[in-house]
């Protein structure tokens, strides 16, 4: 089953709560994180990947005077190596360029290296590492970084 990209809206929030709870557990977005999100219509970028079935996954990202951050990526475990990902990224990247930034970074959990080999397939390079950037767990970040032309 494919999957497609439409924006997210608020209605969505409680599938995305769903898929936060399960993929990064006391570290998960809140609903009212979401909606500040939403929120931020002039820099802010959020979609959904959803099929007949619901929401599959989500991406949102952040454009900056000089450069746009990932704020999240997340897919539903039952779809990973299903190309959900990939299309995340694809837009995440398109959106950058349309906004006319010339480079997107991420913060990317230090133990995930199926997110970082994702990254590093689009050209993503690690530029630095925030020690204990993620809490409670106390999990070290690695900052990616790419160009966009």
């Amino acid at each position: 089953m494919t999957a497609g990209l439409r924006p997210m809206a608020e209605a969505d929030i409680p599938a995305l709560l769903d898929i936060e709870r399960d993929l990064f557990g006391a570290e998960a977005w809140s609903s009212v994180l979401f909606r500040s999100e939403l929120a931020e219509i002039e820099t802010r970028g959020y979609v959904v990947a959803a099929d007949p079935a619901g929401i599959v996954g989500y991406a949102g990202l952040c454009a900056y005077p000089d450069d746009a951050w990932v704020q999240t990526l997340a897919v539903r475990r039952d779809r990973w190596g299903a190309g959900v990902g990939r299309m995340l990224v694809e837009w995440m990247l398109a959106e950058a360029s349309r906004r006319g930034r010339r480079r997107v970074g991420l913060e990317v959990r230090a133990d995930n290296r199926r997110a970082q080999d994702l990254y590093r397939r689009f050209g993503f390079e690690p530029i630095a590492t925030r020690r204990g950037y993620y809490q409670p767990s106390n999990v070290d970040a690695v900052i990616m970084q790419r160009e966009i032309g």
